[in-house]
């Protein structure tokens, strides 16, 4: 990377040595290394030997880094460039400009679904006498509100005035969009939370080729977008909806014309209640919103993974999905044509829908069993919470297995005990329980990630288990480290 910087020195504009460089460090946007955080590990690695190497090319891209890298790789960049300057190494005519830009404007095309915006952001390195912008350039984001409100896609334009207007008039001759003016600070808000939601999987993110690329130089231009005083909410974030007003609303959509059809009404309320729970929970509070993908998404991806459903509901659901768009477009005037396109995602999805949910008790578990392993309907948390307590059923030493409650700490640490035969001292007891709490509720999730990988190596179940112990013991309270801990894990060490 030092010798490649080599090309920094060609560049005539601070913009392409920008994106050079942000191109450059996003060759491990990520990725994991084992043994330490990626970003210090390899950048921070990168400014020290950039440092050494006491070039022209490599303080033009230390130059670069101070704007562009993690707080860390900044300041670290910063100090080793103002020591390399001050010993005489030269640097490009264009080097001051490095990130030395004011916003310009900042726009946002949505479609009518609520699906995704496309963020624009415009910004400039001077300004003429009439304290107009003259060399622009706009930064664009898409953000997927199908896919957790993630930034997917970003990239950069120095055709500002041509990339407007094709947006406008886009807009101007399609009822599904809306173009608009936004405030720097709103753009912002909602930018900075994408990019959250983008770096919080542990996976790879489901981005385009190119996100990479643009990352650093997204992430630091959005620091010369001004805050504001108070922090506004992004565009897409509304009020939390309480247990109240989402039983409201399900009365409501279960009194309407829509819903008159239906059937059978338990059925038709509790498939409404998912609905209506799955647009507060993953659509940020946004049960009204209705889209061909989301409701796709909804009945052939979430529900098979999450929820739970009776025979009963999984015949329903699909109806009542159907009557719940017609519902929610009224609500939300909904184009005619938004609405006949979701009707006929949801009448695509319904003949999938059967193979797609696979009822809890085709895979040879009896409904009670289920409702003790699963009391909130969670199907996601099934096989973690069997790892976590095998024996649920049966009789031992007296004791009626059937009769035990796992959800209960008291019949918790009975169920552990006659799992480990009755023979383990308490302490190890406590550690047992521990990682047993931890593997029920899910938190974090990379324990029964780190599991099923060691279970996936034909390892033993209790010396799985007490690798996890032996981790969660040594790691201690730090949520963070724990987690980094139990990515690292890609076999059981030679002692246990």
């Amino acid at each position: 990377m030092v010798t490649a910087a080599r090309e920094l020195l060609a560049v005539r504009t601070p913009l392409d040595a920008e994106l050079m460089v942000s191109d450059m460090i996003g060759a491990w946007w990520g990725r994991r290394v084992r043994g330490g955080d990626v970003e210090q590990v390899l950048g921070e690695g990168l400014v020290d030997y950039a440092a050494k190497a006491g070039t022209p090319a490599s303080l033009t891209l230390l130059i670069c880094l101070a704007y562009l890298g993690t707080a860390r790789q900044g300041a670290k960049a910063e100090g080793a460039a103002l020591a390399m300057m001050e010993s005489g190494v030269a640097r490009p005519g264009w080097a001051d400009k490095v990130g030395a830009v004011k916003p310009a404007g900042c726009y946002v095309s949505r479609d009518a679904y609520g699906d995704q915006d496309t963020v624009i952001c415009t910004f400039a390195y001077r300004w003429n006498e009439a304290s107009q912008p003259t060399d622009r350039h706009a930064l664009v984001m898409v953000v997927d509100y199908n896919m957790s409100g993630m930034a997917r896609d970003a990239w950069v334009s120095s055709q500002v005035d041509k990339l407007l207007e094709q947006a406008r008039a886009e807009a101007a001759g399609n009822a599904m969009l809306l173009f608009e003016e936004i405030q720097p600070e709103q753009a912002r808000a909602l930018l900075e939370s994408a990019m959250k939601a983008t770096r919080e999987p542990k996976t790879p993110p489901p981005v385009s080729d190119s996100y990479s690329a643009y990352h650093a130089f997204a992430r630091a231009r959005l620091k010369a977008l001004p805050p504001g005083r108070k922090r506004p909410a992004p565009l897409h974030i509304e009020a939390p909806y309480s247990r109240e007003r989402r039983a409201m609303l399900a009365a409501e959509f279960l009194a309407s014309d829509a819903a008159e059809h239906l059937s059978d009404p338990s059925a038709a309320s509790r498939c409404a209640d998912h609905i209506i729970d799955y647009g507060c929970e993953q659509d940020f509070n946004r049960p009204l919103r209705v889209s061909p993908t989301k409701c796709e998404t909804f009945l052939l991806d979430w529900l098979p993974r999450k929820v739970m459903l009776s025979v009963a509901e999984q015949e329903a659901m699909p109806h009542v999905l159907s009557a719940w768009v017609r519902f929610a477009a009224r609500r939300t005037a909904l184009p005619e044509q938004g609405l006949k396109a979701t009707l006929d995602a949801v009448w695509e999805a319904t003949g999938k829908f059967p193979g797609a949910y696979r009822d809890p008790t085709s895979f040879g578990l009896d409904r009670p069993l289920l409702e003790r392993l699963l009391p909130d309907g969670d199907l996601s948390a099934l096989a973690r919470r069997a790892f976590a307590f095998p024996y649920l059923q049966g009789v031992h030493n007296g004791v009626d297995l059937d009769r035990l409650n796992p959800a209960d700490e008291a019949d918790r640490r009975t169920l552990l005990e006659i799992d480990h035969g009755g023979a383990i001292d308490q302490e190890h007891l406590a550690w047992h329980e521990e990682i047993a709490t931890r593997l029920w509720e899910g938190d974090p999730p990379q324990l029964w990630e780190a599991a099923q990988r060691l279970l996936d190596l034909g390892h033993d179940r209790h010396d799985v288990l007490h690798v996890l112990i032996e981790i969660a013991e040594r790691i201690g309270g730090d949520p963070d480290e724990l987690a980094a801990a139990l990515d690292d894990i890609a076999d059981i060490p030679d002692e246990f």
